[in-house]
């Protein structure tokens, strides 16, 4: 066949039923499925959807104008082996763009085949919101009446019928077939229809004389008698658990829930439906790309009737019948998802991954903590992730992630599910302002009006438990995002006021000083999902840069990972975390810290140390030294002495500058910069109250604590000598 030298030319339609049967550099057909910040998901088969990353498009995002449902055109690139699809950009968006279309069938006769057009529309056709009903098959549990309406005996001298007749009888069952529900898989037979509408069918041809039949009157009591009791006999039917339907393949049953998201595809409308068991895909058809049942929303509960089938591999309702509950029916399903909602969302306990007094002390919390984060995944209320870009936030993000994403595939059957219902985003800085709020509160609204998605569950990992992140966190408030905060630092009493749930060991009269947000996050992700306790044990050890307990470094050892390796993932993650630090990087952060290949870490680390040990160099050899008072201090220009927008980062320069330079126990390091500076103490600071000491002295320098866990403080570029001495003047009043 001389079209497979020539597949840059030709698209192909997938009818295959696994990622790993797709041929990379070949021309798919697919459906939009919908958005995601860093991209579009393509639908390609029922259960094949791929990822056509924003890097590959030939615009920006936000101005591609496909909606879900959308038929679009996309090129394969790759596929990895855990199953995602790596998508490029078509320039050709049309069938008459390309010079053939093929069958891709890997498991079927039809593999090279041409694709065969569908016939045209011969004219309008009216729009459909509901699918078509009139199967005569009842739901499971139905009681089914023996008696029939038989129509009265021909006349005896009733002559066979002549062939106009025969024409009409096969057109009445035409018509009769067509009354039928149809379901997603009748398709292209619905559109091949072209649209002839119901009048067109011819009339039946009239009845014998009433003396050779049956009374009419009789036949429409009759009717409407059959009628009554199959409505009866359809509100008694059984209702079943979504948990029972892999049993009850062909059966037509009837299921109650809540709908946990809509999304349209090119052909039918997929509810999907949750209750007290699991969750499943009801797909309902009135017409290609058509929305069914508009009026059903996210969070309506629900009543479905339909045929439970299985296509390419994946259950699915076909849905006869959809209606939206009110009053007592919708109260009773609301409690009855309550109730087995609470049972199964909140741990039985907390086993610490190790024994440490911190964490012990917030026990109750990390349950509530947890329990928030489990209901939010039987929900199907997507999760943000919230943590700082250095090696202990992503740490902490990462344990988080490694609980959340088996619990997301386990309750969603889809394959992208995992990416439309977690996200990481990495903070710049442990406050939660109003750019990184706003910036929520906007994709999370855009997110619901474009996929019917929840408002989200923010989880905030060793960030926005200070007073400088209320009014993002007000914010939140203001949409009733859920907001869950987890930090080893002492929070603020107003941010306690303020969120959901609150982990915070200082809370409860716990010290917490020898504690890392990695290391709290770890247990939090244990008591999410215990399954995964031996995939992050060693991930406490791998959050400490120094003075790390030595039963983290004791369990990590005991899990193959010694001090060597500790420090390489350590040093690895710190150096991705600089690069695109807005980004999650979930591919490249799971490899570092959950691969057993040694490799990758060892490489990245290397870079880390070369790229540090230079600045570090250079810093040492231009430090300021000076005694303050009680204290001894040691600046460093960093504006001259440094790499402003390369690694490291300041906050990080300065820590290992501290480390290596300090003596005794009143040391300060400071990094100046033109209009901010990183303080760094052998001792404890209050920086807010250096800062208000600081600003009596200074009043004219607008000195302000821009973040407490970083020790950075803003002022005005014009008075920076000002700023610096009045900034030591007032740290060296707390030795």
């Amino acid at each position: 066949m001389d079209w497979i030298t020539h597949e840059e030319d030709v698209w192909f339609e997938f009818r295959g039923n696994s990622p790993h049967q797709l041929v990379p550099g070949r021309f798919y057909r697919g459906t939009v499925d919908g958005y995601a910040d860093f991209g579009v998901f393509v639908d390609l088969a029922s259960n094949v959807t791929g990822l056509l990353h924003r890097s590959e498009l030939d615009r920006r995002l936000e101005s591609l104008e496909w909606e879900p449902g959308d038929e679009v055109f996309v090129q394969v690139k790759n596929v990895r082996d855990n199953g995602n699809i790596d998508l490029g950009w078509s320039i050709r968006q049309s069938d008459s763009e390309f010079r053939g279309a093929r069958i891709h069938d890997p498991d079927g006769d039809a593999d090279g085949q041409p694709v065969e057009k569908e016939a045209e529309s011969s004219g309008p056709a009216t729009v459909k919101t509901r699918p078509k009903t009139g199967k005569t098959t009842k739901p499971v549990g139905a009681s089914t009446s023996s008696e029939t309406v038989e129509a009265e005996p021909e006349s005896e001298q009733e002559t066979e019928p002549e062939p106009e007749q025969d024409a009409a009888s096969e057109s009445e069952s035409d018509a009769g077939d067509e009354d039928r529900a149809p379901t997603a898989g009748d398709v292209v037979d619905d559109i091949a229809v072209n649209g002839e509408s119901e009048q067109d069918v011819e009339a039946e041809p009239e009845s014998e004389p009433e003396s050779e039949s049956a009374p009419e009157q009789d036949d429409t009591d009759a009717e409407q008698e059959a009628e009554t009791e199959a409505d009866a006999d359809a509100d008694e039917a059984e209702r079943v658990t979504l948990a029972s339907i892999d049993d009850r393949v062909g059966d037509v049953i009837r299921v109650e829930g809540e709908i946990a998201s809509v999304r349209q595809t090119g052909g039918p409308t997929v509810f999907e439906l949750r209750d007290e068991t699991a969750i499943a895909d009801c797909a309902a058809f009135v017409e290609a790309g058509v929305r069914a049942y508009p009026e059903v929303e996210v969070g309506d509960y629900v009543r479905i009737d339909g045929e439970v089938e299985r296509r390419r591999g994946e259950l699915q309702i076909e849905t006869e019948e959809l209606t939206v509950l009110d009053g007592d029916e919708a109260d009773t399903v609301a409690q009855r998802l309550a109730d087995a909602l609470s049972d199964e969302a909140r741990p039985d306990a907390v086993a610490p991954l190790a024994a440490h007094e911190p964490v012990a002390a917030v026990g109750k919390s990390l349950l509530d903590a947890a329990e928030a984060i489990r209901r939010a995944v039987l929900e199907s209320r997507p999760i943000v992730v919230r943590h700082t870009a250095t090696a202990d936030g992503y740490v902490a993000g990462a344990a988080v992630e490694r609980a959340v994403l088996p619990l997301i595939r386990e309750e969603h059957p889809r394959d992208d599910a995992e990416y439309h219902y977690f996200t990481r985003r990495p903070l710049e800085e442990a406050v939660y302002g109003m750019d990184a709020a706003t910036n929520d509160v906007t994709r999370m609204l855009e997110d619901r009006d474009r996929h019917d998605e929840k408002l989200p569950l923010v989880l905030l990992l060793g960030a926005g438990s200070t007073a400088e992140s209320l009014d993002g966190l007000g914010l939140l408030g203001v949409y009733g995002s859920e907001r869950v905060v987890v930090d080893a630092a002492p929070a603020d009493d107003e941010v306690a006021e303020e969120v959901d749930v609150l982990v915070n060991p200082a809370r409860e009269g716990a010290d917490a000083r020898d504690l890392s947000v990695g290391a709290l996050a770890s247990t939090l992700s244990v008591a999410v999902n215990e399954d995964i306790r031996d995939d992050v044990s060693h991930l406490p050890a791998v959050s400490y840069w120094e003075n790390c307990p030595q039963q983290y470094l004791d369990l990590a050892e005991s899990h193959g990972f010694d001090a060597d390796r500790v420090r390489e993932l350590r040093e690895a993650v710190a150096l991705e975390a600089y690069y695109q630090s807005y980004q999650d990087k979930r591919e490249l952060i799971a490899d570092l810290l959950f691969d057993a290949d040694e490799g990758l870490a060892g490489h990245v680390s290397e870079q880390f140390r070369i790229k540090l040990e230079d600045e570090i160099e250079t810093a040492q050899a231009n430090l300021e030294r000076r005694d303050v008072g009680a204290i001894s201090v040691a600046v460093l220009d960093s504006d001259a002495y440094s790499h402003r927008f390369d690694f490291p980062p300041t906050g990080l320069l300065v820590d290992e500058l501290h480390r290596r330079t300090r003596e005794g126990d009143a040391f300060v390091t400071v990094a100046l910069g033109m209009d901010e500076l990183y303080l760094r103490s052998t001792g404890d600071l209050d920086l807010r109250a250096v800062v208000e000491s600081a600003a009596e002295k200074a009043p004219a320098a607008g000195l302000a604590a821009a973040g407490i866990r970083e020790g950075r403080i803003e002022f005005l570029t014009g008075a920076r000598d000002e700023a610096l001495e009045a900034v030591l003047d007032a740290a060296a009043e707390q030795f």
